[in-house]
């Protein structure tokens, strides 16, 4: 292997990369803003619940209810209604996304020393959303519960409940933004390493540079390393960029080694490097290497545990998601940031992430050949 052939191939790859003025941005700025737009979009942390209120008992302790809500910082009364139809429409116009409806015998109920009852509609058509303000507020009922126990009998009460004290380790406030920004950061590197590399050869023919590089005395393994080499050297400088975006921007705490991270990185790279090269040697146009690429990024994505847990997927797609590199990159990088752990603990998403990488990898420079059919 000459390494002086390959040094010019690498150096002619950047000069025509970094010439194109359509394509720089694409390098340098566009995984910045999608870092920035998918780190404030990508959330399931619920702070502003719009509430519909009936009260049809309009007596103190209604009120006392009502303030409840309304102290609270989560939840914002922004209707008022009498008729109750009304209130449906506003959650079928989506104008609230709950309601609250207090029946006219509240008062007087919990003054008998009974139960009273309190109805709550919640806006389904978002599942996870819906459970959480369920959650939040049959936690805000139980509040007004023990308080008003408390003021309605003037004496020391004692309940016979556990007395819960959870510590939540490694993200202790439960942002869910530090559980997604370092997922979106292996998500947007797989992605544009995916799309730039899916188009490296493809760009040659319709250039029509091709020829030339087929009559030169490169070999096959030495055109696909120079092919490929730019683009982990962009990657690499790509992760340093949306790494300090994340700890400093979004204040995603890294604890672990930012050397471990960055050659979970490198054999990443392997994987997603050599799945655009195989797409450029199928595809004949750019339009075809750009369906492809989209072809294996949303399946990567949807079967990669981001969003939805891999155990409450069907054994027979649970079997597909040990083939997706994505899936052993984003515990990697998790486990790096919020937990610090190290090789002792991720050696088995090191050795998937190789021999997955290697094979694809050596699938791609067997199937690439000096040819243009």
């Amino acid at each position: 292997m000459n390494w002086l052939r390959i040094k010019e191939l690498v150096r002619k790859e950047f000069i025509q990369l970094f010439r194109d003025k359509k394509t720089r941005p694409l390098l340098v700025i566009s995984p910045l803003i999608q870092l920035i737009v998918f780190g404030y979009v990508v959330t399931t942390d619920v702070r502003d619940i719009r509430v519909g209120l009936m009260d049809q008992c309009k007596t103190p302790e209604s009120r006392q209810l009502i303030n409840h809500f309304d102290a609270n910082r989560t939840f914002r009364i922004t209707r008022y209604c009498d008729d109750p139809k009304g209130l449906e429409d506003l959650l079928l116009r989506r104008k609230v996304d709950m309601v609250v409806k207090i029946p006219p015998d509240f008062s007087s109920t919990i003054r008998k020393g009974q139960t009273a009852f309190v109805q709550i509609l919640v806006d389904g058509s978002m599942s996870n959303m819906a459970s959480v303000r369920i959650a939040y507020s049959l936690t805000l009922l139980e509040q007004f519960n023990i308080k008003f126990l408390h003021e309605l009998y003037a004496r020391k009460m004692k309940y016979r409940s556990i007395d819960a004290r959870i510590r939540t380790w490694y993200n202790p406030n439960l942002d869910s933004r530090n559980f997604y920004v370092p997922g979106i950061v292996a998500f947007l590197i797989m992605l544009l390493t995916l799309l730039f590399t899916s188009m490296a050869i493809i760009r040659e023919k319709e250039s029509g540079t091709m020829e030339q590089l087929i009559v030169t005395p490169l070999k096959p393994s030495e055109l696909i390393l120079g092919k490929t080499l730019p683009y982990i050297i962009i990657a690499q400088a790509q992760m340093i960029m949306v790494t300090i975006l994340a700890v400093f921007w979004f204040q995603v705490p890294l604890r672990g080694s930012v050397g471990l991270l960055f050659l979970a990185t490198c054999l990443f790279l392997l994987s997603t490097l050599g799945i655009g090269l195989l797409i450029s040697t199928v595809s004949s146009t750019k339009q075809q290497a750009v369906m492809t690429t989209f072809f294996f990024a949303m399946p990567f994505f949807m079967l990669s545990g981001f969003v939805f847990p891999i155990s409450n997927m069907p054994a027979a797609v649970q079997w597909f998601t040990y083939l997706n590199p994505l899936r052993y990159m984003l515990v990697v990088i998790r486990g790096i940031f919020l937990k610090g752990v190290g090789l002792e603990v991720l050696w088995p998403q090191f050795l998937a992430l190789t021999i997955l990488g290697t094979l694809v990898f050596c699938g791609a420079v067997n199937r690439f050949k000096k040819r243009l059919d």
